[in-house]
């Protein structure tokens, strides 16, 4: 039971905290990037020690420097910040290597990623960096800062004031904006850090620094690109689940559409498409615009929340009033009916002239009482979450007291209150007053209406990350390795495209209805298929490499009688072996007709995305689908929660229900065609792109009317799910055990909802040394924080083991083991704790042996861990399992145990 890993010093600590910094290229040049890195951090100042290094001068502004780092006099330097030129990196990535440098912060700007000879000058100062261990961030970027410390190594001249936000920018230049206006508007930061070109140290390894981060407690984004999208969205999870993330992404370029065998489903979803559905699924909020990302700043810096999307407004104008309602009602914010109640009491406090219901009139010439008055009359109604108050300056408003009133109400209540103070000079000093108060307010209506609207969503966003879906349906298992081998077979004659009947066969193994469908070589085949199902029939040219049947007029609906359908398929086939290449035309295929007469045709499908991988799809169907591009579109694994929600996004949602003669649709059907195809997607990584277009679906259920996949063979050395950028729910680990006492135990992962469990096990079921020799300290239970890391797990690079036991009808957790991957990606930290009665039963080594089994399916090649030296239960169980135990190398108490997997 060794101590909680988590609890160590992280790996970029020298970045973000370190005890002392070497400036490379300190100097007093005006202008020049050391000479205003060595200025910020002597006037900072930087709390710990500072040293420069200038080959041709002794001093800097008056402070010692050295001519080169290995005469810099203390045992080990945490820090280095390069500003020379790129030339010199390579040999100064050595110098720093042999005097032991931990970090590099490259500030070099002539890194001109056209210029063969500087890319060349980087990766060589890159190996250079590896072969020595030195981390490297940049270069070409602004640099870094740690406000609270003094840590102002940037390229930067202004004031940056220390706070709870955490700013991460790929360009100098938008950190630069944003950091003036945060100047001008009072807004702090606990750390900002401009990434550059990123060649070493990534923005995952950055996010994942600041989402343990302690005075970080929400976090900026500005990207214009991602590159590995498994770390990337890792660390983006982890980052999202324990405090707020917005991110402000330029590049909004479509996937190529140049192809036109492509599925509907790869040509209608783009780049942006994957991206927005990446970062909807981690619950990181998405902002359009610098705009949107001032405001969303202001938020999270005052900590601004909303349990829902109701919101009552409150306006001296109504002209005002009525610019808030009509943003709500575009952005699909509920403007609630006040409470009788509510009206009652707002028609007794307020004039009589003026509407008393939502949206609240009280006139232009409300003094500060009446906006008092009606803000917490909106408050208090159980039907609102938010209240916004609009001010316009007219003849008798006091905007300063009212300013004041709303200061002091906002401490008394737990929902959210946004102003609104329109105009300018008039109202300057009561901006100035609710600026250094951190309220939520907004120049215009409309910027505050669409805040509320982004906090709404980033509730619902969080709901969605906390969602771990199993790869596989719990109601009826498919048949996996039936479509394995339908797909084994077409890539093995060298088709990336399925045949229809080949499709089919996929479509049956995971349960998605069709019309009865049987294939036909020639008229007399079809006459006697059609005779067989039943009529009325579709006519289908099934063929090589023709996705879109209609291109090449292959589709023919509703024959009514044998001799149309003998007629038409002599006609179809000879205009079909006319157009396509000679030999690739197998045939026809003859489908029932689906028979809905109250049908709606949809498209489900699945594409997928260069870095994101597999997208699933959802939206109208039929032949105008690219013409009405209604497409929604989210990152698999699914479950009916987000599945659900998928439907809702788009505009053919709204014709599921009933109209006119139309009686609802079976939208359940949908969903569970939708979950089928999650399943698909996690089991088969060799299906790139499919297309279910159309699904008709009416009161009676849904049905896949045409089915077009796309398959691609495996990478060498393929992982389970690394396809997917997000993991699904491990199930396949699940296993059965039994105590030493004959007692049955589960061992699974962990879930989301085992928190107030794993909270009891903690609290009740450890003893406080059991306690002390997992955690090194006195806890007598888990914070929110440390519950959120240890539940909701990112299974691509975390793992915990739950040993669970039934009594009294009730699942309790006897034991937890769980490891988190290295930097390295090879190697991976464990920790384990038994409950103290259950321990002595053989739960040790079953739950070690669990997590063996789980990081080698991840691809880790060692595990290894810190325990006590008093513990002599816990290395016993070590060396029974094949550790390595050695003395540790930082602590004379722990040992350090390791062990090939």
């Amino acid at each position: 039971m060794e101590r909680w890993t988590a609890m160590k010093a992280h790996y970029l600590s020298p970045l973000f905290q370190p005890n002392n910094i070497v400036v490379i290229g300190a100097s007093e040049t005006t202008d020049s990037v050391g000479a205003r890195v060595f200025r910020n951090l002597l006037d900072a100042p930087f709390k710990g020690a500072l040293f420069g290094v200038n080959l041709r001068h002794g001093a800097v502004f008056g402070e010692r420097v050295y001519d080169r780092i290995a005469a810099v006099p203390v045992d080990e330097i945490d820090l280095a910040v390069i500003t020379t030129s790129a030339r010199t990196l390579p040999g100064l990535m050595r110098e720093c290597g042999e005097r032991g440098v931990k970090m590099a912060l490259v500030l070099s700007r002539d890194f001109v990623a056209v210029d063969s000879s500087n890319r060349a000058l980087l990766e060589e100062a890159v190996a250079m960096a590896r072969q020595y261990g030195v981390r490297l961030l940049g270069p070409n970027l602004l640099g870094m800062m740690r406000p609270s410390q003094g840590l102002i190594a940037a390229n930067y001249q202004g004031h940056v004031k220390p706070g709870n936000l955490a700013l991460v920018s790929q360009s100098s230049s938008v950190a630069s904006a944003i950091l003036d206006w945060a100047e001008a508007h009072e807004v702090g930061f606990s750390a900002v850090v401009s990434m550059g070109a990123a060649a070493d140290v990534n923005f995952g390894e950055i996010l994942d620094f600041l989402s343990q981060d302690s005075q970080t407690r929400g976090i900026l984004l500005y990207l214009e690109d991602v590159g590995e999208a498994r770390g990337f969205m890792s660390a983006l999870r982890a980052a999202a689940r324990q405090k707020p993330v917005v991110c402000l992404k330029v590049g909004r370029d479509p996937n190529p559409t140049d192809h036109a065998a492509r599925t509907h489903s790869y040509r209608l979803i783009g780049r942006d498409d994957a991206f927005d559905a990446a970062l909807r699924r981690v619950g990181v909020l998405r902002v359009p615009t610098m705009v949107h990302m001032s405001i969303a700043i202001r938020m999270l810096a005052a900590n601004y929340r909303t349990r829902g999307r109701r919101l009552a407004v409150i306006s001296n104008g109504y002209g005002a009033g009525r610019m808030a309602v009509d943003r709500a009602r575009e952005l699909g914010v509920e403007m609630p009916r006040l409470d009788a109640a509510t009206v009652a009491y707002l028609d007794q406090s307020l004039p009589p002239i003026g509407n008393h219901d939502n949206p609240v009139d009280i006139l232009g010439d409300a003094p500060p009482e009446r906006f008092l008055v009606a803000a917490e009359a909106c408050l208090a109604d159980p039907s609102v979450d938010g209240v916004l108050v609009v001010l316009t300056p007219q003849a008798g408003t006091d905007h300063l007291a009212t300013a004041e009133r709303m200061i002091a109400l906002r401490r008394k209540t737990d929902k959210l209150l946004m102003l609104v103070w329109l105009g300018d000079k008039k109202i300057a000093l009561s901006r100035k007053l609710l600026d250094r108060a951190h309220m939520a307010y907004f120049f215009s209506p409309e910027h505050a209406v669409e805040a509320f609207a982004s906090l709404a969503a980033w509730n619902y966003i969080q709901e969605l990350s906390l969602q771990t879906p199993g790869p596989l349906s719990s109601r009826s298992e498919p048949h996996v390795a039936q479509a394995r081998q339908v797909i084994a077979g077409a890539l093995a004659a060298g088709r990336s495209l399925l045949t229809t009947a080949e499709s089919l066969v996929v479509l049956d193994a995971f349960h998605i209805p069709h019309p009865p469908t049987l294939p036909a070589a020639t008229p007399e085949e079809a006459v006697a298929a059609a005779a067989r199902i039943g009529l009325p029939v579709a006519l289908k040219i099934d063929a090589d490499n023709l996705i879109h049947k209609s291109d090449i007029d292959g589709v023919l609906l509703n024959l009514n009688s044998l001799e149309q359908v003998a007629d038409n398929a002599e006609a179809m086939l000879a205009y079909a072996r006319q157009r396509l290449p000679a030999g690739s035309v197998h045939g026809l295929v003859v489908q029932k007709m689906h028979g809905k007469r109250h049908g709606r045709e949809l498209m489900l499908g699945v594409a997928r995305d260069a870095v994101f991988g597999p997208i699933i799809a959802f939206g109208s169907g039929g032949l105008t689908v690219d013409v009405f591009e209604d497409v929604a579109v989210t990152l698999p694994p699914l479950n009916d929660m987000i599945a659900g929600n998928l439907i809702k996004r788009t505009k053919v949602a709204r014709a599921l229900g009933p109209f006119r003669n139309h009686p609802a649709a079976d939208v359940e059907s949908v969903k569970q065609i939708l979950l089928r195809l999650s399943e698909m997607v996690c089991e088969l990584p060799e299906m790139v792109e499919l297309d279910l277009n159309p699904v008709v679906v009416d009161e009676h259920g849904a049905v896949a009317v045409d089915a077009s996949i796309v398959v691609a063979a495996l990478p060498p050395g393929f992982r389970r799910y690394s396809h997917m950028a997000v993991h699904p729910y491990p199930a396949h680990l699940i296993t059965h055990g039994q105590l030493k006492d004959g007692m049955a135990c589960v061992l699974r992962p962990v879930r989301p909802e085992d928190a107030d469990e794993l909270q009891y096990f903690v609290r009740v079921e450890l003893s406080d040394e059991s306690r002390f020799n997992r955690f090194m300290s006195t806890l007598k239970q888990l914070s929110p924080g440390m519950l959120v890391r240890f539940t909701q797990l990112d299974y691509a690079r975390e793992m915990a083991v739950a040993a669970t036991v039934t009594e009294d009808g009730r699942e309790r957790i006897a034991g937890v083991a769980r490891y988190t991957a290295n930097p390295d990606a090879a190697s991976c930290e464990f920790a384990v704790s038994i409950a103290d009665r259950w321990q002595g039963k053989g739960l040790g080594v079953q739950l070690m042996e669990a997590l063996f089994k789980a990081a080698r399916d991840t691809g880790l090649s060692s595990i290894e861990g810190d325990i006590l030296g008093s513990n002599t239960a816990m290395l016993g169980l070590m060396k029974k399992l094949g550790f390595d135990i050695r003395p540790h190398p930082d602590d004379a108490t722990l040992k350090w145990v390791v062990k090939a997997l």
